[in-house]
């Protein structure tokens, strides 16, 4: 089975423009951001899939392997997908370009529901992380999960899901955590077919999956990644790379 990262990144930014090619310690949010990704040891290959001329060069510059976007994309999923059709290759993980931190365990743990799944039930594997504050829970920026007794993802919403009629039923609540991973046939569907209701009302991609009948299996994990979406996460990460 042939596994390789790919980790889509725009030069845009509407929160934080250029925000992949500012400095962390020396070298370049994206730049950390891929090394990591294939200091795992977990990956066939990686590469950095890009509109941007100058985040292609930024990557070859530093030994890295970069494709160029031939095409204007909506999503992640898109972009990967036009960059892999013609790589031979059976799974393909989206590696986050602002998140220079990558940990080996979770990315590990998604590979791993592919390793074990002989019927080839499982289209694509995610993860999730449990979030108990209201706060947290309320807040549309933070996506949540629903899942059945099996891991399978039944809905992805913006809203807080389930709403607690009874707020003794000892629900969970979990926040989605945005690592895919893909077979190649269902990244590849997705990028065929159109945009329906739920994904267009909620704007979140993996709707489509659901609305297309695919099987996202979520794996629980106690990692929560540490991204770069605004100048103030990119100081905490310099104190990280400073510690």
């Amino acid at each position: 089975m042939k596994i390789i990262a790919v980790i889509p990144a725009r030069y845009a930014s509407t929160r934080f423009p250029a925000k992949l090619m500012q400095d962390l310690g020396g070298k370049t949010v994206i730049t950390r951001t891929y090394q990591a990704a294939v200091g795992t040891g977990l990956f066939d290959d990686v590469f950095v899939v890009t509109d941007s001329d100058i985040i292609f060069k930024e990557v070859e510059v530093n030994g890295g392997k970069a494709i160029m976007s031939s095409k204007e994309h909506e999503s992640g999923s898109d972009r990967i997908a036009e960059a892999v059709e013609h790589l031979d290759v059976d799974i393909v993980v989206n590696v986050q370009g602002d998140e220079p931190f990558i940990n080996k365990e979770p990315l590990a743990d998604v590979l791993e529901v592919f390793k074990s799944d002989a019927a080839h039930e499982i289209d694509l594997a995610s993860l999730m992380y449990e979030i108990r504050e209201w706060e947290d829970i309320e807040n549309p920026n933070n996506v949540k999960v629903i899942v059945d007794q099996k891991g399978f993802a039944l809905y992805f919403s913006r809203s807080v899901i389930p709403y607690p009629r009874d707020k003794e039923a000892g629900v969970r609540y979990f926040k989605h955590v945005g690592i895919y991973a893909f077979r190649k046939h269902a990244l590849l569907d997705f990028y065929r077919l159109p945009m329906r209701s739920l994904e267009a009302s909620e704007k979140l991609e993996q709707l489509r999956y659901l609305e297309y009948g695919k099987k996202i299996r979520m794996v629980h994990t106690s990692h929560m990644g540490i991204g770069i979406d605004t100048p103030e996460d990119l100081e905490k990460a310099r104190g990280l790379i400073e510690k």
